[in-house]
């Protein structure tokens, strides 16, 4: 196995830093959400979209540089009201705004969100998912990372909790420590997709797969791994 680079357990550790945060404000919509969901059902009544308006005051001040955009995405069916529904707002030049799309089940134009990695990955019972770099046409037509956990309500998903990062801000934090790395080094998803990296041979969004003469490391308990180069 060739031998580790200076810097690279440096660099696996800003990696984690910079994920973990967004993962804590996460976790607190996540909490927030299910004690919501929790209290309208001890009740004696199903929950509305309504009800999700009270996760506001938690959502939008988290919002700003790292954090994009941010929410609760039902489980269909969860609502009485509503098929369908995400309780999402995103950060703007104007201040914060709800994010509205199609979601009438029936429409040709459905927006269906239970498609996406950052919805199948907690619905599968993944407590921490990583999606991306991807281009999120629907939202910001930005690269973005979307970072995602679990919701339950009684032990059953209720949906999930997530947050988006512009994939220009997780780069804006992570590249300086990676160009440290006296070797080629990227970051890399579950999946295999690069995130960052310090050299054009592997851009973001390209798809990496082991092969010799390229090391591994963990960063942290993220389902993310730093490569480097002999």
């Amino acid at each position: 196995m060739p031998p580790e680079p200076p810097s690279a357990g440096t660099a696996a550790a800003r990696v984690h830093a910079t994920l973990d945060a967004v993962f804590g404000t996460v976790a607190e919509v996540r909490d927030a959400s299910a004690r919501l969901l929790r209290a309208v059902r001890g009740a004696g009544r199903a929950p509305v979209r309504a009800d999700l308006a009270g996760l506001r005051p938690l959502l939008l001040p988290r919002l700003g540089p790292l954090v994009c955009g941010l929410g609760f995405i039902a489980a269909p069916g969860l609502l009485a009201d509503a098929a369908w529904y995400l309780e999402w707002w995103q950060a703007g030049p104007a201040g914060p705004s709800q994010l509205l799309r199609d979601l009438n089940p029936e429409s040709s134009a459905l927006y269906d969100y239970t498609a996406w990695d950052w919805f199948t990955g907690p619905r599968a019972g993944a407590e921490k998912t990583v999606c991306g770099p991807y281009v999120d046409y629907l939202c910001s037509d930005e690269y973005v990372l979307t970072l995602s956990a679990p919701v339950r309500v009684g032990g059953e998903f209720a949906g999930v909790a997530a947050a988006d990062v512009f994939a220009r801000t997780f780069e804006h934090e992570v590249v300086p420590v990676l160009r440290e790395i006296p070797a080629p080094a990227f970051v890399v998803n579950a999946p295999g997709r690069v995130m960052a990296s310090n050299t054009a041979t592997w851009p973001p969004g390209t798809v990496y797969r082991a092969r010799p003469g390229h090391t591994a490391h963990p960063c942290g308990d993220l389902s993310l791994s730093l490569i480097t180069a002999a």
